[in-house]
């Protein structure tokens, strides 16, 4: 500070809003593969700890809220709406585990849930109580994180692992976003933590039944999960044993217990080949042992059920059938002839499966959107394999006919959500929908009866009949039938005609079906992701109302490289198919301008992690169909990244995107993509770029160094990074829908409705 200077006006020179953007410094770096030599200008930005690098991500949020500063107004009124909407002091519906009812409380102000249990009433009680604001007679708290967050810029509750007699709690903390967990174990009688600690952990650590040991997972120095650890309660970390090490590069490594608490697993798993071994819950101590060898391409998870009172591993697999089946062998012979649980399986990519003491749940796909259906178990069955397996129709097998579980409606999400015992009669499910708010309900299995626990409320005088939801379909460059999932404020825009495409999805558009049009095109976001053979489905926001209120359409795109459409749509977008994820997100927006939905000057584009990548390949493939992009913890600069085992993710990613370090023709087909290094002279959407300092998994320097690249080429970039955050930004839930708020206003800036004002 000079002599002239008084503290004030110090402090307005040094937040008076920036005149220009940053200009970020060449420093050219030569990164050279295959005899082709790329030239990286920015490739400095990645120095972490640089006081430099700091300073200039500094600036770019400076410039980004300059740049926003006439929406904070609107920023405040979306925050506000949003908040309103959700009932903030709320409860969740209690779920028996052991001898307690389990559930967990929100109060208005506090950012964190406080997780808090009653007794049950006896061994056959299986109906929650009824949960208001006021405390139930017996109630306690279990863990509060609004203290254990006290004084911390970020947290985030990671294992949560408890005891059946309720004794212990094992609990994980992260307080940077680095996804770097502290495990601790309370005893939940007097309240206290027990002096055990147990640093630097993976995600997914858990206390076995008995409460006596903890099960977690390390991680090698590319923060790859490589070897699984048995900790005893009660004593120092430094006794700790390594039970298990997975040197191959292209594996995660995790562990857990069954629901039955009979058995423990190991689990390793690449993107195509997975192996489980199994520990008896009686002999802890005991050597791992494989349920199949490790095939490589194979993926099997392994469940386990008590069958005509025999151990059984229910495993779902795809050595035979590229969408899975599910088979059952015993525990104590996994290699035995497998019996086949489901008699028929056309039609459906199966994906999970849950048993429970007299029944099965699956959890699958059908026609594009996720299912559940259960499996009655015959304890009396007689167990002969060779039966089974020659009878068409099961007769001699103990397992049931599937029965699917009614979604009463064309289109929507049913999944199974919190069922921890294994003695429960009934399952809990979730349905929701684009314009559905969620639905919890327990469906009882012996007589199929359902009861509503619990309909995710909407505050705020919302009329739920406004809104409106359709499926439409869109044709990719080699004639795919891509599904998007559209809804919609119905008062705010009228039809063309009276069609709907809302109808099942099975694999190609309805026939003589027409599809609703718009008679005024409508400003709309449209939402890809695209990768990992994730499913994005269709699912009712809260916060989204904001948008649909200010008569913005919502469109999700249901891109190749997800895993709507089965096992299929995944393998057609990844490694050297991955470009059919960007020309299918392409034609969606193609088709919706094409049919008069919106128009390019009134799209906005969406999506985060891969789907950044997906934003940023699709702003570079075909700018002109886009007013502007948001692009969340983006994945930009992908080859550079792939290109580095030593980084968080590298190698076991290789087999979703391809290895470009040591094949030449996987090198091109990547270059030819990855955002970063195609920035072209060409004119860009305005473009949003979201990142998280801590991230491990998207570094900050990806979005970092393609804002500086886009700015270059004279793009209007924005660059705003949470600086005490990691992969899924802030962590209080205040925090989280102020982001949303940001990210809403500056789309509605782009689509030119900033202005308008909410329609009652």
């Amino acid at each position: 500070m000079t002599d002239s200077e008084t503290p004030n006006t110090a402090h307005a020179a040094r937040t008076a809003a920036p005149a220009t953007a940053p200009a970020a410094k060449k420093v050219p770096f030569e990164r050279t593969h295959h005899g082709h030599t790329f030239v990286d200008d920015y490739e400095w930005m990645r120095e972490k700890e640089s006081p430099e690098v700091i300073a200039h991500l500094e600036a770019e949020n400076a410039w980004t809220k300059a740049q926003t500063a006439h929406l904070e107004g609107l920023q405040e009124s979306i925050f506000t709406e949003i908040r309103t909407r959700i009932k903030e002091t709320d409860m969740s519906v209690p779920n028996r585990l052991g001898d307690f009812w389990y559930f967990s409380r929100t109060r208005a102000g506090l950012d964190y849930g406080i997780s808090v249990r009653v007794p049950v009433s006896g061994p056959d009680d299986w109906t929650p109580p009824e949960v208001g604001e006021d405390a139930l007679p017996g109630e306690e708290v279990v863990f509060d994180s609004n203290i254990a967050a006290e004084g911390e810029e970020f947290f985030s509750l990671g294992s949560f692992s408890l005891s059946d007699d309720g004794r212990w709690l094992l609990y994980g903390v992260d307080t940077t976003g680095d996804e770097r967990y502290t495990l601790r174990l309370r005893d939940l009688e007097t309240g206290r933590d027990l002096d055990d600690t147990i640093e630097d952990t993976f995600a997914g650590a858990s206390l076995d039944p008995s409460g006596r040991c903890v099960f977690y997972t390390t991680v090698d120095d590319a923060w790859r999960p490589e070897e699984v650890w048995r900790h005893l309660v009660g004593t120092s970390s430094d006794e700790d044993v390594c039970i298990f090490h997975e040197p191959d590069e292209r594996y995660f490594v995790g562990s857990g217990f069954s629901r039955s608490g009979r058995m423990m697993f190991v689990v390793t798993g690449s993107k195509t080949t997975s192996g489980y071994w199994s520990i008896s819950a009686d002999d802890l101590e005991a050597e791992p042992q494989a349920v199949w060898p490790r095939e490589e391409g194979v993926e099997y998870a392994v469940e386990h059920a008590v069958i005509g009172g025999e151990d059984r591993f229910l495993i779902t697999h795809n050595r035979n059938r590229a969408d899975f089946e599910l088979v059952d062998v015993p525990a104590a012979d996994p290699a035995a002839d497998s019996r086949p649980v489901l008699a028929k399986v056309a039609g459906l990519r199966i994906e999970d499966v849950d048993a429970f003491s007299d029944f099965i749940a699956i959890s699958y796909r059908r026609g594009g959107f996720a299912r559940v259906g259960t499996v009655a178990l015959d304890a009396d069955a007689a167990l002969d394999t060779d039966a089974a397996l020659a009878a068409d129709d099961g007769a001699s097998s103990p397992f049931g006919p599937l029965q699917e579980l009614p979604f009463g409606r064309e289109t929507g999400t049913l999944l199974l959500a919190g069922n921890p015992e294994f003695a429960q009669t009934s399952i809990r499910l979730l349905f929701t929908s684009m314009s559905t708010p969620s639905v919890l309900y327990s469906h009882r299995v012996a007589n199929g009866t359902d009861t509503v626990l619990k309909r995710q409320p909407v505050l705020g005088s919302v009329d739920l009949d406004r809104y409106g939801e359709t499926l439409l379909w869109a044709s990719a460059d080699d004639g795919t039938q891509v599904p998007i999932s559209v809804v919609y404020r119905k008062d705010l825009h009228r039809f063309a005609d009276a069609g709907t495409a809302a109808s099942a999805r099975e694999g190609a558009a309805p026939a003589g079906m027409a599809a609703p049009t718009l008679e005024e095109p409508a400003p709309l976001v449209l939402y890809g992701y695209g990768s990992y053979e994730a499913s994005m489905d269709p699912y009712f926001s809260v916060s989204r109302l904001s948008l649909l209120d200010r008569g913005v359409v919502f469109a999700i795109a249901h891109v190749r490289g997800g895993g709507e459409m089965g096992r299929h749509w995944y393998d057609e977008g990844k490694t050297l198919a991955k470009k059919n994820t960007f020309t299918d997100f392409i034609a969606v927006a193609r088709h919706l301008t094409d049919t008069g939905w919106t128009t390019a000057e009134r799209l906005v584009a969406t999506g985060g992690s891969a789907g950044g990548l997906l934003m940023g390949a699709v702003a570079n493939m075909a700018p002109e169909l886009f007013a502007g992009i948001s692009a969340h913890v983006p994945f930009v600069d992908a080859l550079t990244s792939i290109l580095m085992p030593e980084l968080p993710l590298t190698v076991i990613e290789w087999e979703e995107w391809g290895d470009p370090l040591h094949d030449a023709d996987v090198y091109e087909y990547m270059r030819s993509y990855s955002p970063y290094e195609n920035v072209a002279e060409v004119t860009y959407p305005k473009i949003l770029a979201v990142t998280s300092l801590n991230d491990t998994r998207v570094l900050y320097v990806e979005p970092a160094k393609w804002v500086a690249r886009l700015r270059e080429v004279g793009a209007d970039a924005l660059l705003k990074t949470e600086m005490a955050a990691g992969h899924g930004g802030a962590s209080g839930r205040y925090d989280a829908w102020k982001e949303t708020a940001f990210d809403f206003a500056w789309m509605l800036d782009v689509l030119g409705r900033s202005d308008v004002e909410i329609e009652p």
